[in-house]
């Protein structure tokens, strides 16, 4: 009789994520990182060039779009083909588990985009808290 059938709750994959030595940690960094989640929203999109990744993604320098490409396609999230053709022709996708991931990201993108006007007020809000008890002699 499996674990399941006895009424037990199967045992996670993996252990907890915020513990130390998760396998899934490392992944979670990697598409939650600064460039990795902007990148993989631009690969929803479509397939880019490098040069036009680059441009799509604002702010990246070309050694950071480098090396977060270079990670998401060691981890299966991004799709490089190189056309021999001069110039050299490079492009960029996503692979079925890069989307996955990609929509994934969006989603807490959209979120974020949401809730910018209460994250705003909180910080105001903890601004002028701040404010006030440096300037309370009492404290």
């Amino acid at each position: 009789m499996g674990v399941s059938e006895m009424g037990e709750k199967p045992k996670a994959l993996f252990t907890d994520v915020v513990g130390g030595m998760c396998p899934a940690r490392l992944v979670l960094e990697h598409v939650t990182s600064r460039w990795g989640v902007l990148i993989l929203i631009a690969l929803l999109e479509r397939s880019y060039r490098f040069s036009e990744l680059r441009r799509r993604v604002g702010g990246v320098s070309e050694k950071m779009l480098t090396q977060t490409l270079q990670t998401l396609e060691r981890d299966g999230f991004v799709l490089r083909v190189a056309r021999p053709v001069i110039p050299p022709h490079v492009d960029y996708s996503l692979t079925a588990l890069g989307e996955e991931a990609a929509r994934q990201v969006s989603e807490l993108a959209r979120w974020t985009d949401s809730r910018v006007p209460e994250v705003e007020e909180a910080r105001a809000r903890y601004d002028e808290a701040r404010r006030e008890n440096a300037t309370d002699p009492s404290q």
